[in-house]
């Protein structure tokens, strides 16, 4: 038997010290389709049983800067699709024999009124399950797509559950991913499920599996996580505006400042952030060849503005 039939790419990246932080990378703009997952491809949004046409205008929108993820729920009706759009934060029930019309409209930038669309009122929480293109996110994914999705179900949660096909970053599965806030969470065990929702449904992240705002930078991300962790450490709860980077870290780095606000209290915490490399492999798939050495950010220093 191969030997690599044995191991998770998720649980050699926990061993080679591959970080979190600064892995939280995604487009603002997102199509998400439900699909019945046991017809996903190993495709992110291509499923088995789309026709041609429909498999073609997925790529197109893709390819125009739309990033499309397949999602399921147990029990919803196979032929009739639930779509969400982000940022305009919009969802549509679309039967399939609708669904290649719909997305003409939305590809050539139609008015999508005709199509009684509704405002998300509650936020997304999508787990990747995607199984067919990497075994760490059958095996870590789907436990953990149950604890949340049963948790949110049992106390009342103000979330939305969902099956996710991949949101990238394999090893580090179970990956979750919150829309609207576009926080990214990466080996979410079951029993760290409560804590991350109940941060998230006051607004903010749940820092022992957080790896980043995915519209920031990974050296932003890292900063961010830096400071969060730094005021944590004095018991500050505070909400954060992260700045753009600028040159002149120590090795050949970048500094990001943080601004941060708690009641009447506030200030700016320094990040100086730089790179350095870790050997790893990125997906099951890579098992058999060995790791090899990627480059990571990280905070080497962060302190007051002074």
């Amino acid at each position: 038997m191969n030997a690599a039939a044995h191991r998770f790419c998720s649980v050699e990246s926990v061993e080679a010290g591959d970080p979190l932080a600064g892995t939280a990378t995604h487009p603002a703009s997102n199509l998400l389709i439900s699909w019945p997952r046991p017809k996903w491809s190993r495709s992110l949004r291509i499923a088995r049983d789309m026709g041609d046409d429909l498999a073609e205008r997925i790529d197109r929108l893709a390819a125009g800067g739309r990033r499309v993820n397949l999602i399921d729920q147990r029990g919803r009706p196979a032929f009739l699709h639930r779509l969400y759009l982000l940022p305009e934060g919009r969802w549509f029930d679309v039967p399939r024999n609708d669904l290649n019309a719909f997305l003409e409209d939305l590809e050539s930038g139609k008015d999508l009124a005709p199509w009684s669309g509704r405002q998300m009122t509650r936020p997304l929480v999508l787990c990747c399950t995607h199984g067919r293109k990497d075994k760490c996110c059958a095996k870590f994914g789907y436990t953990t797509y149950q604890e949340l999705a049963s948790t949110v179900a049992n106390r009342k949660l103000p979330f939305e559950v969902w099956e996710s096909s991949h949101l990238g970053g394999c090893r580090l599965a179970a990956s979750v991913m919150v829309f609207p806030a576009m926080r990214k969470y990466g080996r979410v065990a079951p029993e760290q499920v409560l804590p991350l929702l109940q941060q998230e449904a006051n607004g903010m992240p749940y820092l022992p599996c957080y790896r980043g705002q995915s519209l920031l930078t990974p050296a932003q991300q890292c900063a961010e996580i830096a400071a969060l962790e730094w005021l944590e450490a004095r018991n500050i709860n505070a909400r954060l505006s992260v700045m753009a980077e600028s040159e002149g870290g120590e090795d050949d780095g970048v500094t990001v400042q943080v601004q941060w606000r708690a009641g009447d209290a506030s200030g700016v915490l320094v990040a100086r952030c730089g790179t350095t490399e870790v050997m790893r492999v990125d997906t099951c798939a890579d098992l058999d060849e060995g790791p090899t050495t990627s480059v990571c950010w990280v905070v080497n220093d962060i302190r007051p503005l002074r």
